[in-house]
């Protein structure tokens, strides 16, 4: 898909991404296991980069050298992808409905066996590292794709990202945009209950990166902040710190540590999908 060729309309980027989280919710409500909530507070960034036509790909091959790279750092939100996916022609969509089984090729979290998928992550601080280690292959070969991170902001707890960071700094990658999905949750706790993060933009600054802090559900603020991503040739890597809701969608999931992977009862589910029937995303 051709960046520059593409037209953003912003209601069909808000339709999109109602449909996604009505897949995603029965997506994970045929098997029980699946992370919602994290999914959901990342939705807007993903559909931005797909139906906005910021992200270069080629559905019909998967290991184009000349595509763009999104490697989703927060493994357990890679699910998100899957219905993209499936959307864009990578495979099948009756693969959605073999989610986690042992005759469908959809893993509870993300593997590069699955087209379309660029990495085993999950275990958490090391999807910046590889795409880093992309964007550092992309200069040395004079390629010139980008390598897109989604990153939670409670793996920014990881050395490892700040290692990467310095890394990216000094080699000057600016090929390479890390998101880091800003929704004030880790599993346990609100994570400035925790470690504190914040100053979060400021941290980003000092080790080197560009950095702009946005409406994470907000296609008004996302877009700039991708325009800004594809055309940087600041010789510095960009941060987008993306502010966003845990849960976005369903009322009762909203900014709650308790749901990070808790599933519904019956009442909770018909709740939850009566709430999906409405557009969350008013901005």
């Amino acid at each position: 898909m051709k960046q520059e060729s593409v037209k953003r309309d912003i209601q069909l980027l808000k339709e999109r991404s109602q449909w996604l989280r009505k897949e995603l919710f029965e997506l994970v409500m045929r098997t029980k296991k699946g992370h919602v909530p994290s999914s959901y507070s990342c939705a807007e960034i993903l559909v931005a980069l797909f139906y906005g036509g910021y992200l270069r790909f080629d559905s019909k091959d998967p290991r184009s050298p000349t595509r763009d790279r999104l490697i989703i750092s927060k493994g357990h939100a890679a699910m998100a992808l899957y219905p993209i996916l499936a959307d864009f022609g990578y495979y099948s969509k009756d693969e959605l409905l073999k989610f986690t089984k042992s005759n469908g090729i959809l893993r509870f979290y993300p593997d590069n066996s699955i087209p379309g998928i660029e990495s085993i992550t999950g275990s958490l601080g090391h999807g910046l590292g590889i795409g880093c280690g992309y964007g550092y292959a992309a200069k040395t070969d004079g390629l010139h794709y980008r390598s897109f991170v989604v990153v939670s902001d409670g793996e920014c707890y990881e050395g490892s990202v700040w290692e990467t960071a310095l890394f990216a700094s000094h080699y000057q990658l600016d090929n390479v945009v890390a998101i880091v999905d800003r929704n004030g949750l880790c599993i346990m706790d609100e994570t400035e209950n925790c470690v504190r993060l914040d100053p979060l933009e400021e941290k980003w600054k000092a080790f080197g990166w560009d950095t702009v802090a946005i409406n994470g559900h907000s296609y008004k603020e996302i877009l700039p902040a991708l325009d800004r991503a594809v055309a940087n040739s600041s010789g510095k890597p960009l941060a987008i710190i993306s502010n966003s809701v845990k849960g976005k969608g369903i009322s009762f999931m909203e900014s709650k540590a308790r749901w990070h992977n808790k599933m519904p009862n019956d009442e909770e589910m018909a709740r939850a999908r009566e709430e999906l029937m409405v557009n969350c995303i008013l901005d």
